[in-house]
């Protein structure tokens, strides 16, 4: 976030930065997780993957982003969040069909 106006690295630009250095963490405590537990971490996951889409718009309407960048960042916002709503599916699949028997 280099090249963000002064106002906007302080304020929204720490935010995301921050937002993306959480969903780091939860995707590394979700893969040592217990099964249990990842459904949980997945959801928080794509809660935050939510956020970071929001805000990116915002950048992009203020201009503080250019098309490209905005493009680009949406479009691996939206592949992840995707990965992330498979997983949960998947598991929820799976706990039901165990639930089931």
């Amino acid at each position: 976030m280099n090249r963000l106006p002064r106002t906007t690295k302080h304020t929204l630009g720490v935010r995301i930065d921050n937002l993306f250095i959480d969903l780091i963490e939860l995707a590394l405590t979700c893969k040592f997780a217990k099964r249990e537990e990842r459904l949980t971490k997945l959801w928080q996951m794509s809660a935050k993957i939510d956020y970071l889409k929001y805000f990116v718009t915002i950048l992009w309407e203020m201009r503080s982003i250019d098309e490209t960048k905005y493009s680009s960042l949406a479009n691996q916002l939206v592949f992840n969040g995707q990965m992330t709503g498979g997983l949960i599916a998947s598991i929820t699949k799976k706990k039901n069909e165990e639930s089931g028997n």
